[in-house]
């Protein structure tokens, strides 16, 4: 690869592992500004790229400008931008991997330790009921643990309630907790970040309740419901047990 991009040469890479450790150096190697997770593209002026990317863990969404005189790398959020369906099929695609040559072995094996499983699997059930900071303190976790109950689902959660010590780490919902497939995903007082939402597959009905408004959850969500869950969590719990006493 050159050491240099064209001027508004424009480099994608997908906001994963392995591009969020790609990007950085690759940037610095070809001389161009680099710009993480990005969630949207919204136009350029001049040599000024004008982006959408997340800040402070997700709670943050900021426009910011970035100068492609030199190219750029961006690391883009994996489904943040829509393939448009009738857009030609233009240009080339020309394997350079031969050009590596042999690489020697940094690392090796030596063992694989086993999580202790926990006391419930949450990527087995359908339903989650998922808490996040949020919650405010350990007591009020047993608030969306009745709820769960009363829907027939499980609690999970994301770090900051694992790293409070609220929930054990076999609940938490993320790049660094369980990835889950469930149907429906209920995100209590969870903000959204990327690295929780990394945890989310297969495309579930997402129901975000956040008291705060410009909550980043609120862009993935099915359903959004700006609300206290402290407040909302046990109306619905007594909702939910009231069709079941119908005749």
């Amino acid at each position: 690869m050159a050491n240099a991009l064209p001027a508004g040469s424009i480099v994608l890479i997908p906001h994963a592992h392995f591009g969020t450790d790609l990007g950085p150096g690759l940037s610095i190697k070809l001389n161009s500004p680099f710009v993480s997770d990005v969630l949207a593209i919204e136009g350029i002026e001049g040599a000024w790229l004008k982006l959408v990317r997340q800040e402070f863990g997700g709670q943050v969404s900021a426009h910011v400008r970035c100068d492609i005189s030199s190219g750029a790398v961006l690391n883009i959020r994996p489904g943040a931008l829509k393939p448009l369906e009738s857009a030609p099929a233009n240009g080339t695609v020309i394997d350079k991997s031969s050009d590596v040559g042999g690489l020697a072995a940094g690392r090796r094996y030596l063992e694989t330790v086993v999580a202790e499983a926990g006391d419930v699997d949450i990527t087995k059930h359908h339903v989650l009921v998922s808490i996040g900071r949020g919650i405010q303190e350990k007591d009020n976790v047993a608030i969306a643990e009745e709820l769960a109950d009363a829907m027939g689902a499980v609690v999970s959660c994301s770090r900051p309630v694992v790293d409070a010590k609220w929930l054990p780490k076999s609940r938490q919902v993320g790049s660094s907790g369980q990835t889950v497939k469930p149907k429906v995903y209920m995100a209590c007082g969870i903000s959204g970040s990327f690295q929780h939402l990394a945890g989310l597959k297969g495309n579930p009905f997402i129901v975000a309740i956040n008291k705060n408004p410009k909550a980043p959850i609120f862009q993935v969500a099915d359903v959004g419901i700006v609300d206290d869950i402290l407040e909302f969590l046990p109306e619905l719990t007594d909702k939910i047990k009231g069709l079941g006493t119908r005749d």
